[in-house]
C-alpha cells in the first residue's frame, strides 16, 4: 500500500465530510432533510444530478465498455446521455409545479391513493438497491487496484466495498439533502476535472483519437477469458457479420441491429423512472427551475461522455505497449489487455500520473460511486421515511422522528448492497459484459424504464390514469422485466432479437406495462379533482393562482394581500 496514493482520495473525502457537517440541515423538518427547503438554485442543481448520475457506470463503466468492445461501448455514451432529452421535454417542469417529496409521493397525491404510493414505495426500493450493488462493486474494483491490500483479513475488494459504504452512509445521514447536494456538486467538478486532466495529458502525449480507431480495427478484436488452464485471450465474434471477426472500430462486437437499438431505448427510458434524480427536480424553487437545470445536464454530460469515450480508446491503444518492464500492469493483463476492463482509466492514471495519478483517478472513482451512492440512499429514506414511516407506521410521528426513520433507511439499504456485491466476483463475470458495473447498472435501468416510467408518463400526460391502472401497470412492468432478465441471464436466449429482448428487456416489458395501465384505466373511475391536479402539473402561473383564489373563496376564507399578489 503506498500512502501517496491515497492522499488525494483522503482529501476529496475529508471535504466532503465537511460539506456534509457544515451544511447539514440545522431543523429537523423532513423538507429540510429530504429536499433541502427547496432552494437549490439552477447550476447547483444540475452539477448535483451530474453527480448522482454519472456513477461508477459512467466514470468507470463506459471507459470499460468502448476498451472491451470498442464502437459498441458507444451504445452505453449514447444511452446515458439522450436520457436527459425525454426528461427535459416531459417530466422536470410537471414534477416540480406539483411539488411533492418523491415519486411515491407524487404517484399517490396526484392518484389520490395510498396503494399506488405504496406500490410505487415497493418498486423505488428494488430500482435503487438494483443501482447501489453496481457502484458498490466499482469501489471494491478501484480499491483493488489502488490499494492492493485489505483490512483486517478482508480480500482488498471487500474492503473497498466496506469502507466506502460506510463513508457515504455517514456522510449522507449526517447531512441530509443540503450537505449532499453541495457534496454531489463539488465532487461532480473535481470529477470532470480528472477526465480533462488525463484527456489533456493523452492529447499532449501525441494520441491521436481517429489515428487509434483507425489502428485497433486493422486487427480483430480480442478480450481475455478464464479457462482451465488459465487466462487466454479470444476473438469476440461479430453479432451483424457473424463470417467476419468483430474489430474494435465497427459495430457487432456485442450487440447487433436489435440489441443496439434495445440498448439505447433501455438507457433512455430508465433515466425518466430513476428515483434518486427524479426525487431531485422536486428541490427546484420552481418548475422553471427544473427544466432550465436539464438544460445545463444535457451539455454536462455530452462532454462528460465524450470524454469518456475518448479515454477508454486511449486505454485499449496505448496499455499492450506500456506492459514491458512494469510487472504490477503484466499481473492484471493478458497479452497487454486488462482483465478487468473498469481498470482502464486507472491504469492511464498511473502510466501518465505515476503514484499521484493513479490516486487522482482512483479518487474520481471512488467520487463517483459515493456521490451517486448518497443520490440513491436519499432517495431510499424518502420513499420510507416519508412514504411509509410517516403516513402508515407512526401518523403522529414528529419531525425529529421522521428524520430518525430515513436515517435509518439509509444504513439498512446501504448495508443490504454492501451484502450482495460481496458477494460477487468480477473478473469472474466480466468476460460476459463489455463492462459488468456498466451492465448492472443497465439491469437497474430496465426495472425503471419497464415499471415506473409508463406510469409515470401517463400519470403526469394523461387525465384518464386511474390508481387501479397505476398499480397494475407497475406490478406488470416490473414482473415482466425481472423474469426476462432472469431468462436472458440463465442462457434462454439464442438468436439476436430474443437476447436483445431479455438481457435489456425494456422494449417488451415497458409497453406491456403501458398497456396494462391504459386498458384497466379504461375499466375503473379516474380520481376525483382532476382539474385541479391538472393545473398544478400544466397551467400556468395565471391559471395557478386563480385556482388558489377560487379554492380560497368556496372555503369562505377572504385573501389577503399577500395571497393576492402571489
Amino acid at each position: 500500500m503506498n500512502s501517496g496514493d491515497l492522499t488525494v482520495l483522503a482529501v476529496v473525502v475529508g471535504v466532503s465530510v465537511v460539506l456534509a457537517v457544515g451544511l447539514r440541515p440545522r431543523g429537523t423538518s423532513t423538507l429540510d432533510f429530504y429536499l433541502a427547503g427547496q432552494r437549490i438554485g439552477i447550476l447547483t442543481n444540475a452539477c448535483a444530478i451530474c453527480g448522482d448520475y454519472f456513477s461508477a457506470a459512467s466514470f468507470l463503466g463506459v471507459a470499460a465498455a468502448v476498451y472491451a468492445s470498442g464502437l459498441d461501448g458507444v451504445w452505453y455514451a449514447t444511452g446515458f446521455a439522450a436520457g436527459f432529452v425525454p426528461v427535459l421535454l416531459f417530466v422536470a417542469a410537471p414534477l416540480r409545479r406539483f411539488g411533492e417529496f418523491s415519486i411515491p409521493d407524487f404517484l399517490g397525491r396526484r392518484l389520490q391513493s395510498e396503494p399506488v404510493r405504496l406500490c410505487a414505495v415497493v418498486v423505488v426500493e428494488l430500482v435503487i438497491l438494483s443501482y447501489l450493488v453496481p457502484q458498490a462493486v466499482g469501489s471494491g474494483i478501484t480499491w483493488q487496484l489502488l490499494v492492493g491490500g485489505g483490512l483486517g483479513g478482508l480480500s482488498p475488494y471487500a474492503t473497498g466495498v466496506i469502507v466506502s459504504t460506510a463513508a457515504i452512509t455517514a456522510i449522507v445521514a449526517l447531512g441530509g439533502m443540503r450537505g449532499t447536494t453541495w457534496t454531489q456538486a463539488v465532487q461532480f467538478l473535481f470529477l470532470l476535472a480528472t477526465l480533462l486532466w488525463l484527456t489533456a495529458i493523452a492529447l499532449g502525449s501525441g494520441f491521436s483519437y481517429p489515428g487509434a480507431v483507425a489502428r485497433l480495427g486493422e486487427e480483430p478484436l480480442r478480450n481475455p477469458v478464464q479457462t482451465d488452464e488459465g487466462w487466454v485471450l479470444r476473438a469476440e465474434p461479430n453479432a451483424l457479420h457473424p463470417d467476419e471477426p468483430a474489430r474494435f472500430s465497427q459495430p457487432g462486437s456485442r450487440y447487433g441491429r436489435f440489441g443496439q437499438f434495445a440498448l439505447v431505448v433501455t438507457l433512455m427510458l430508465g433515466t425518466t423512472g430513476l428515483p434518486h434524480v427524479m426525487n431531485r427536480f422536486f428541490t427546484s424553487p420552481s418548475g422553471r427551475a427544473a427544466r432550465m437545470t436539464t438544460v445545463w445536464v444535457l451539455g454536462f454530460a455530452g462532454l462528460f461522455y465524450a470524454l469518456a469515450v475518448l479515454l477508454g480508446t486511449a486505454a485499449r491503444a496505448l496499455i499492450p505497449g506500456a506492459v514491458a518492464g512494469r510487472p504490477w500492469l503484466a499481473a492484471i493483463t493478458v497479452d497487454g489487455v486488462l482483465r478487468v476492463p473498469e481498470h482502464a482509466l486507472l491504469v492511464l492514471g498511473r502510466l501518465y500520473g505515476g503514484s499521484g495519478g493513479l490516486g487522482v483517478i482512483a479518487s474520481g472513482a471512488l467520487v463517483a460511486v459515493m456521490s451517486t451512492i448518497a443520490g440513491l440512499l436519499l432517495a431510499a429514506a424518502a420513499s420510507w421515511g416519508h412514504d411509509v414511516y410517516e403516513r402508515h407506521v407512526n401518523p403522529g410521528a414528529t419531525q425529529r422522528q421522521a428524520v430518525l426513520a430515513g436515517r435509518v433507511a439509509v444504513v439498512v439499504a446501504a448495508a443490504a448492497s454492501a451484502a450482495m456485491a460481496l458477494g460477487l466476483s468480477p473478473e469472474t463475470v466480466s468476460s460476459r459484459f463489455p463492462s459488468i458495473v456498466a451492465q448492472m447498472v443497465t439491469w437497474a435501468f430496465a426495472l425503471a424504464g419497464s415499471a415506473l416510467t409508463p406510469v409515470l408518463l401517463l400519470t403526469v400526460w394523461w387525465r384518464r390514469t386511474t390508481a387501479p391502472a397505476a398499480v397494475a401497470g407497475m406490478v406488470v412492468g416490473a414482473v415482466s422485466s425481472v423474469a426476462l432478465l432472469a431468462v436472458g441471464l440463465a442462457g434462454g436466449a439464442q438468436d439476436e432479437v430474443a437476447r436483445g429482448l431479455l438481457v435489456t428487456p425494456t422494449l417488451l416489458a415497458a409497453p406491456l406495462g403501458l398497456l396494462t395501465t391504459v386498458v384497466v384505466s379504461r375499466l375503473t373511475a379516474p380520481p376525483t379533482d382532476v382539474d385541479a391536479a391538472w393545473i398544478k402539473l400544466h397551467g400556468t402561473a395565471a391559471d395557478r393562482h386563480a385556482e388558489r383564489l377560487a379554492r380560497l373563496t368556496i372555503r369562505g376564507v377572504a385573501p389577503d394581500a399577500a395571497e393576492v399578489s402571489r
